[in-house]
């Protein structure tokens, strides 16, 4: 039986470096193409979880990380299939650099044969940017280049100047006015939150998409060839039901929102009810067998957090009573004994670990790793900046991507799992199965150390429940 496959024009908007406005460029022609009834479906290179969220609302679909190293190149592949069998355009955003990272931006676009834009912030220079991108576009000969998109283009002679100084096998695409309201705002970890500023980012969106429209963009896209994309025979493997009839409390909220949707379909996949709640404003737990503490910002929030005794009573019950937890970066930090936040005052955290959190500044770690679990080995990254101080002895490291040195710590207190770690659930639904199952031993799971995701279960609604008081 043939391999199923869907077209569908695509655009992977890269840049030289971070900074040079990436996102505002997605999202401003994901908004200018739905505001014309398109179907635009986008995704994000890499472990972002916040670029995902603004290009979410700028597109209105749910946007995927794609990453190769973590995710897969099956696992991209049928995500790829499955947009595009019902989108008008597929765009992709690179992370960092378009030759950065080992997989990097180029090696997604390469693989599945996307023709690049490139994104470059021109403020303060001329043919010089016409220049780079010449050296961009001639370092890999197995990449397919669209052209350049001039960011902070300050007239129409600084434009000309660039577009007569490219070679012609390099097409202008469109020059963005220099124009601080189309900028999308900034914090410590990356950009704010969309739910946060979601009425000042629709107003930006729709600025960027009067721009791009006004720079002539639509016309470039119009030139674009459709790119085939095959189903993944490895992806369509079905995933079994071993979380069937559980429920699953996340936390959810301003606090706690660092969650890859592609976890939470899988866990909907396999069978788990998912229920949301929200440490800031809710009192008790949902009716739930497995809790997940997902990273965010909880030292934005760490008072409001101290104060819910309420739901910390709830947490440590939960805890005592020897049900499954996986908390992650902030939710680990959220399970420590205190946090310090940036203005050095120390809250009262859940307690259910030994030790304290506290922010460190700019500095800070990242990197792909790979979690040790007794339940089995699932793919990750780590990305924070605040340590944690007189914890226990952790009962496993993360492994590194590239590097030698033991990853971050990964400690096991009853059936607490913390980590710095961010976990990628499709890379190993065999051990999430394990880690979450109520009343399981680590030896009563399958050992399947990869199960795929089936292309039917990804595209099956979640049964997902808000509860009374979690901010949407």
């Amino acid at each position: 039986m043939s391999t199923p496959s869907a077209s569908c024009p695509a655009l992977f908007i890269s840049a030289p470096a971070s900074g040079q406005g990436k996102t505002t460029v997605t999202a401003g022609l994901a908004r200018l193409l739905r505001n014309q009834g398109k179907v635009v479906r986008v995704f994000k290179t890499g472990p972002d979880y916040l670029d995902p969220q603004i290009l979410a609302q700028a597109s209105g679909h749910p946007v995927d990380q794609l990453d190769l190293w973590m995710a897969g190149e099956a696992y991209c592949r049928q995500r790829f299939y499955e947009a595009a069998v019902e989108a008008d355009l597929i765009l992709v955003e690179g992370a960092m650099g378009l030759f950065d990272g080992e997989p990097s931006s180029a090696d997604l676009a390469a693989l599945f044969g996307i023709p690049m834009a490139i994104v470059m912030d021109v403020k303060g220079m001329a043919q010089t940017a016409a220049a780079l991108v010449t050296g961009l576009a001639g370092f890999r000969d197995d990449i397919r280049f669209a052209g350049l998109i001039a960011n902070n283009c300050g007239s129409q002679r600084h434009r000309e100047l660039i577009e007569g100084a490219l070679p012609a096998a390099i097409p202008f695409l469109a020059a963005v006015p220099r124009d601080p309201d189309l900028a999308l705002p900034e914090r410590h970890l990356g950009l704010v939150q969309a739910e946060e500023i979601r009425d000042d980012l629709e107003i930006r969106f729709e600025a960027a998409a009067q721009a791009l429209e006004a720079a002539g963009l639509l016309n470039a896209l119009a030139t674009l060839s459709p790119v085939s994309f095959s189903a993944s025979t490895e992806a369509q493997a079905a995933v079994s039901q071993a979380l069937a009839g559980q429920t699953i409390g996340v936390a959810r909220d301003a606090a706690f929102s660092f969650i890859y949707q592609a976890n939470l379909d899988l866990l909907a996949q396999m069978g788990a009810h998912v229920r949301f709640f929200s440490p800031l404003s809710d009192a008790e737990l949902p009716e739930c067998d497995a809790l997940w503490l997902p990273g965010g910002y909880p030292e934005l929030h760490a008072q409001a957090l101290a104060a819910n005794t309420a739901m910390r009573d709830a947490i440590t019950g939960f805890f005592s009573a020897g049900k499954p937890i996986l908390a992650e970066c902030g939710g680990m930090l959220y399970s420590l004994e205190t946090l310090t936040d940036y203005a050095e005052t120390t809250h009262t955290m859940l307690g259910l670990l030994p030790g304290h959190g506290a922010m460190r500044g700019r500095r800070g770690c990242q990197g792909m790793q790979t979690a040790e679990l007794p339940e089995g080995p699932v793919r990750g990254h780590a990305h924070h900046r605040s340590m944690a101080e007189q914890t226990p002895e952790p009962m496993a490291y993360g492994r590194r991507q590239r590097h030698p040195a033991p990853g971050e710590p990964i400690y096991r207190a009853g059936r607490l799992t913390a980590t710095y770690l961010h976990l990628f659930f499709p890379n190993n639904p065999a051990a999430v199965a394990r880690l979450f199952s109520h009343g399981l031993g680590n030896d009563s799971a399958p050992h399947d150390s990869v199960l795929s995701v089936s292309a039917q279960a990804t595209a099956a609604s979640p049964q997902i429940e808000e509860s009374s008081h979690a901010v949407k």
